[in-house]
């Protein structure tokens, strides 16, 4: 079941009601209204990427179909629906017996996408396509913001390795989602034991200022980490004087000092200062790792630095000021009738202020130029034109209500880092500007 699957420990309780008051009116009054049953596609897709970024990650697709497969309603959940009175007796009828039986195609978990890209594809009933709307949106939505920023701080580090150390600065279940998001974002490790417990992502951590206050002299402190951890951990050396500490570091654990961290003051001039005192006492090898309110731009102003990694936490799980991607759920096409054999018929949303959408179901592909790089995003509602035929996007995720599309997370985040390598190169750049690819409508 779910994660379990993947040989993982964790299993997903129900997410029947990690949706909005109005799917279950709606389905009440689609089924008495003889329409529930009608055939329909629902897309997720966004008009337009947050201010500044090139492009956008899909991040969350693995949680969304554990979230999809346990999308059932018990006796709990029943009598909490009867008790509030949100839907009558034949709806609590057809809940009791739900399950998801449709398809759902969309992008691979890891693949970049642009506006208009058509990311994930429900088909179903209108009643069961419906009805996971709200879940689908709060993964994708938070995810793919999380792993958004974390490829652009991935692409400003470099070879540079990343840990994730937000788990204080957000809720502690979403922390654990923005650790899987930072992974597929092209982060190496987490602080959050939870993640690494339930994704096998590794975990990271050795001490915090509160182990170092808590002893007599800064000394005594090194003295106990090195004595249980060993001279390859990493010591705290910004508590009192960076300077001091770091000779008695080296002096506690001798050359075979793992790391250094600093996590305040002008990191860029502490990091030179450090290098150079570490390389005076012979721990040419030791290495620094920064922490301290960092994000994409502050890792990027680092480039030049003796730094050897990063530990970043408020800016990433909060989607580096972009918490989320902005994602909708909109029916583009319905059958004319109940009957299974009724065609297809494109729908709509006409409004003003820019949230209009394109009916129709939608295929999508990457146009290549002739040096095999990306040059548009190609969607699509009729048949697709033979030179697009090996680019499409769209994989099946969920046929006939059977789970297809698990696979692990390093897959995933090996597979983002393929696709932000195969961008324009102008893709990588931290300044303004549009979505690297534009999206173009056929």
């Amino acid at each position: 079941m779910n994660t379990a699957d993947l040989g993982l420990p964790v299993a997903v309780p129900s997410t029947a009601l990690f949706t909005d008051h109005y799917e279950l009116t709606m389905l009440q009054a689609a089924l008495r209204a003889g329409t529930a049953d009608r055939r329909s596609v629902f897309e997720v897709f966004t008009r337009r990427l947050p201010e500044g970024r090139r492009y956008g990650v899909v991040a969350g697709t693995g949680r969304v179909l554990d979230a999809v497969e346990n999308f059932r309603f018990g006796a709990d959940e029943l009598d909490f629906l009867r008790r509030q009175g949100v839907v009558d007796e034949p709806t609590l009828a057809w809940l009791a017996d739900f399950r998801f039986r449709g398809d759902i195609h969309g992008y691979p978990e890891g693949e970049v996408y642009f506006p208009g890209s058509p990311i994930l594809r429900v088909e179903g009933s209108f009643a069961e396509a419906v009805l996971l709307e709200t879940v689908v949106l709060s993964i994708l939505n938070h995810d793919s913001a999380v792993a958004a920023a974390a490829s652009r701080m991935s692409v400003a580090a470099g070879d540079r390795p990343l840990m994730e150390m937000g788990a204080r600065r957000t809720h502690e279940l979403a922390a654990v989602a923005a650790s899987r998001a930072a992974y597929v974002g092209g982060f190496s490790s987490t602080s959050e034991l939870a993640a690494g417990f339930r994704y096998g992502i590794p975990t990271i951590g050795t001490s915090a200022h509160s182990f170092t206050l808590l002893h007599d002299s800064e000394r005594d402190a090194f003295t106990a980490q090195v004595d249980s951890l060993g001279r390859g951990t990493t010591l705290l050396v910004d508590t009192y004087d960076v300077t001091e500490a770091v000779r008695l570091a080296v002096e506690t654990a001798g050359p075979e000092l793992g790391a250094v961290r600093i996590d305040s003051g002008d990191l860029l001039l502490m990091a030179h200062r450090v290098r150079a005192q570490l390389d005076e006492l012979g721990a040419t090898r030791t290495r620094i790792v920064v922490t301290s309110d960092l994000d994409e731009y502050a890792i990027a102003s680092l480039a030049a630095a003796p730094v050897d990694a990063y530990g970043v936490g408020t800016r990433l799980v909060t989607g580096s000021g972009h918490p989320t991607a902005s994602m909708v759920y909109k029916l583009v096409a319905r059958a004319e009738s109940p009957d299974p054999a009724a065609p297809l018929v494109p729908v709509a949303k006409k409004s003003l202020g820019g949230k209009t959408s394109i009916g129709g179901r939608k295929w999508a592909a990457r146009r290549l130029d002739e040096q095999g790089v990306p040059e548009a995003e190609v969607v699509g509602t009729g048949e697709v034109p033979a030179e697009l035929s090996g680019e499409l996007l769209q994989v099946p995720l969920v046929r006939g209500g059977e789970i297809l599309g698990r696979e692990p997370l390093d897959t995933v985040r090996d597979r983002h880092l393929a696709a932000r390598s195969r961008l324009p190169l102008s893709a990588m750049q931290l300044s303004r500007g549009e979505a690297v690819l534009p999206t173009e409508y056929v």
